[in-house]
């Protein structure tokens, strides 16, 4: 289940620039967008502090970055199991096609490179729907042709609008692991699924492992359903054995001990695919708060199973911002004083807040299900038990956040400017959205995800397939309900008592409206932070209709939705907080299913073609994503004396050199 905020709330330049220090390198001329393609625009970020870093800390992140880029091919086999093969027939045809490359077509056929790069596959990284080159699939063919990798299977999985038609399948009428692209199971049904991993489980165990987390699920010719688990010696073996290689270099020159016992943990974990082990790794990662270099590695997050089950792989390598940290750890001192003033049955709260710690870091390489799209926030580890009984760790990235809004800047147009009512709530976002969106993340990720509990019993996958929306939604609700609480002003996170309003009108606008200039037209809401936005807004607009909290304007013919009433919009999302939480803890998944379902999915027809031609009218690009510095060795003599970090403008460039040089399946 995800504690990864996988929104990005700069929806093409929503969010205003009001960063909190210079990030930007000393050229004048740097720029943080880079390139824009489709609905796409890619993003570079800077590393504030690296020159602040010691010779042996930057040897650390080298080869925990190292350790990163070696695991890239896992992610896109997991997206699915053509998708390897279609991108080294990509990569080939870029890097020795010698007909004319300046003809429509060719360019054409760049931009659908492009994407696939992007989304690590060929359906959308956020809509899961396949996408298709605009060229026609003859000329496609031609291409394969010219570079020696024709394929009539290959054109198949690239055009056909049938075939492989979603990563992961949000047709409710289906069996959704059948009728899904995504690589984490072969022959076997939903049913069959269930039940091999419900014969798993113990009852009254309160230590459970993540079954499934790790593994693929295939059923052999002899009708026998096993796992194949992605280790050493194992599935993904080649790259895994790369990963721990540089996992090892790294453990040689950690920060402390306490780094040098959990890499060694994750090494192992690698080498036998023991969940056990990485339960004990995921311990000792989140009970280390000295160092200032830090790390996701592994088989994390679910979104992209069905079952909410298979761990995406991903990495992230970071370095802490120690003055901004401040916020966040005034947050985490006072979890206990958040939980117990929650708006949840008591029988939901956690009498005993254990281990919660928050950071603001500044990232340093994206790997995986991590780029080049990004969260902009991190609560883990995953594990229900692990987080009662251990604690979690937080933590809000912040040059990702600020390249956003520098990038924003660079940009002509804002959405605030079209879709705000009017100049008094246009003012409020300018004053306060910027400080308000990275508090509200703080929130989500420090205590949001590591609030409540579950009744005994309840399993941690009680949900399903509606799980990683349900808890989006519940640590949203916890972030937006305490965002207006004093609390916040008397810890000096927010200025004043006003500051939260800027959140909530953005909130509702986006919920409602704005995010779906993302979604395409006659589609359903299906990725599960819009699904998570979408119910928020959608049944606080429905229970708040007869006082009239958020209402829905029309000027000149366009739609606005303003709140009128502060309070009671806190009051709503506090009760949607309780309901959310009693679900989750009782595991009630008929009650789940339903609140998705009716307030999560469907779209008013009307309203979307609205919002995309006004968003279109704005030219601006609904995704972000971002390129990688590239960290250098400086070798003088023999031996490596600084590691220099330099910026590439080069999106193409670095998905071709990271193709070439970190090619293990």
């Amino acid at each position: 289940m995800n504690k990864l905020v996988k929104m990005l709330l700069t929806l093409g330049g929503a969010t205003l620039a009001l960063a909190s220090c210079d990030q930007k390198p000393q050229e004048a001329d740097f720029k943080y967008l880079i390139d824009e393609f489709a609905d796409l625009k890619i993003i570079r970020y800077t590393i504030p502090g690296w020159d602040d870093l010691t010779l042996q800390q930057k040897e650390y992140v080298y080869h925990l970055s190292e350790a990163a880029k070696w695991g890239r091919d896992i992610y896109w086999d997991q997206n699915g199991s053509q998708n390897l093969q279609v991108r080294h027939a990509i990569e080939a045809i870029i890097k020795d096609y010698q007909g004319d490359r300046e003809c429509k077509y060719f360019q054409d056929f760049i931009v659908y490179a492009k994407r696939v790069f992007f989304s690590n596959g060929i359906h959308h990284h956020y809509a899961e729907d396949k996408f298709f080159p605009e060229c026609p699939k003859e000329y496609f063919q031609s291409l394969l042709s010219a570079v020696g990798a024709d394929s009539e299977e290959l054109l198949k999985v690239i055009y056909d609008p049938e075939y492989l038609k979603q990563r992961k399948s949000t047709d409710a009428s289906g069996d959704i692991v059948a009728l899904s692209a995504v690589n984490f199971y072969e022959g076997v049904t939903r049913d069959e699924v269930e039940k091999f991993y419900e014969a798993m489980m113990v009852p009254g165990d309160e230590t459970p492992i993540s079954y499934g987390l790790n593994s693929k699920v295939v059923k052999g010719a002899d009708g026998i359903i096993r796992e194949d688990v992605w280790k050493v010696g194992g599935l993904y073996g080649a790259a895994i054995e790369k990963i721990v290689a540089e996992l090892e270099k790294a453990a040689a020159v950690a920060e402390n001990d306490a780094q040098k016992e959990y890499i060694s943990l994750l090494v192992d974990y690698y080498k036998t695919g023991d969940l056990k082990l990485w339960d004990e790794y995921n311990i000792h990662w989140l009970q280390d708060s000295l160092g200032t270099v830090d790390f996701v590695n592994g088989f994390v997050e679910d979104y992209n199973d069905p079952l909410a089950r298979k761990g995406a792989w991903e990495a992230l390598v970071n370095i802490k911002d120690h003055v901004a940290s401040g916020r966040t750890v005034a947050l985490s001192e006072n979890a206990q004083w958040f939980e117990d003033h929650s708006p949840v049955d008591p029988r939901f709260k956690k009498k005993e807040v254990k281990g919660v710690s928050a950071k603001v870091i500044n990232a340093v390489c994206l790997a995986g299900d991590c780029y080049p799209s990004t969260p902009i926030g991190i609560n883990l580890p995953n594990a229900d038990w692990i987080r009662k009984d251990y604690g979690s760790k937080s933590v809000t990235i912040a040059n990702i956040t600020h390249a956003y809004d520098y990038a924003a800047n660079e940009c002509e147009h804002s959405t605030l400017s079209e879709f705000a009512y009017d100049e008094a709530e246009i003012a409020l976002a300018k004053k306060y959205l910027s400080v308000t969106d990275e508090v509200h993340t703080d929130l989500h990720e420090c205590l949001g995800h590591g609030s409540g509990q579950l009744l005994p019993g309840t399993s941690p996958n009680a949900m399903g397939e509606f799980s990683s929306t349900l808890e989006e939604t519940r640590a949203d609700l916890f972030g937006l309900y305490y965002c207006a609480d004093p609390k916040l002003v008397e810890l000096s996170i927010l200025p004043d008592t006003e500051a939260y309003k800027a959140q909530y009108s953005n909130y509702i606008r986006n919920g409602l409206m704005v995010q779906f200039s993302r979604v395409e037209l006659g589609k359903q809401n299906t990725e599960a932070h819009m699904q998570n936005r979408k119910l928020i807004a959608e049944w606080c607009y429905e229970k708040g209709a007869a006082q009239n909290v958020i209402e829905k304007k029309i000027r000149d013919g366009k739609t606005y939705f303003v709140v009128n009433d502060y309070e009671a919009l806190r009051g709503l999302f506090g009760d949607l907080l309780a309901e959310i939480q009693r679900i989750k803890s009782e595991g009630d998944y008929k009650a789940g299913k339903e609140l998705v379902e009716k307030y999560a999915v469907d779209i008013d027809q009307d309203l979307h073609k609205e919002v995309l031609e006004r968003y279109a009218s704005l030219h601006l690009k609904p995704y972000g994503g971002f390129v990688n510095p590239d960290i250098v060795p400086v070798v003088k003599g023999g031996k490596v004396v600084d590691y220099k970090v330099e910026y590439t403008d080069d999106y193409l460039g670095q998905m071709m050199k990271y193709g070439e040089e970190y090619k293990a399946l």
